[in-house]
């Protein structure tokens, strides 16, 4: 996917050069909201490397929000699930403080869906937890609809599912 500049925040694929600040902007995320606990992406095996696994299969992506001086901001992927038929699990949309408040969120969650549906997904699956508040507030908006907890949830600890249609 091209490069988008939306205001002063540029979205883009993810990079190996990115790594290390995806992942302590996740981290940082779950330790705010004492999440760090089994059955989270805190303790997920391919943390350290997304750029890896993401680029791993043709029907994945993943992005980055960075700032006009280069800082990641936050980030956003997809990646397929078999929880439903034809569908992607939206994952790890973290953001960093500074970014929480500049709409960075909502910005990398339309550029995984363009993506997803770009790789043939018809639908989005998400599993959060209701300490994500600012999360959840944000995928209603976006027009997920809370389902109840299907068979196959990755992450344990999650208590929130949402599904919306491409």
């Amino acid at each position: 996917m091209e490069q988008q500049t939306l205001s002063s925040v540029t979205i883009r694929p993810i990079t190996a050069a990115d790594d290390p600040f995806i992942a302590k902007i996740i981290r940082t995320n779950f330790e705010q909201y004492h999440l760090t606990i089994p059955g989270t992406a805190y303790f997920d095996p391919e943390l350290d490397h997304l750029r890896a696994f993401y680029s791993a299969k043709p029907d994945r992506g993943y992005f980055v929000a960075v700032g006009e001086n280069g800082t990641v901001l936050g980030c956003c992927g997809f990646a397929e699930t078999a929880v439903f038929d034809r569908c992607a699990e939206l994952q790890k949309l973290y953001l960093s403080d500074a970014a929480k408040v500049k709409r960075v969120g909502r910005r990398l969650s339309e550029t995984v869906e363009q993506a997803a549906r770009g790789a043939g997904y018809e639908t989005l699956y998400i599993e959060t937890h209701s300490k994500f508040d600012a999360a959840i507030r944000l995928y209603e908006k976006l027009g997920f609809q809370q389902i109840d907890k299907p068979q196959g949830v990755q992450h344990g600890a999650m208590d929130h599912f949402y599904l919306k249609s491409l």
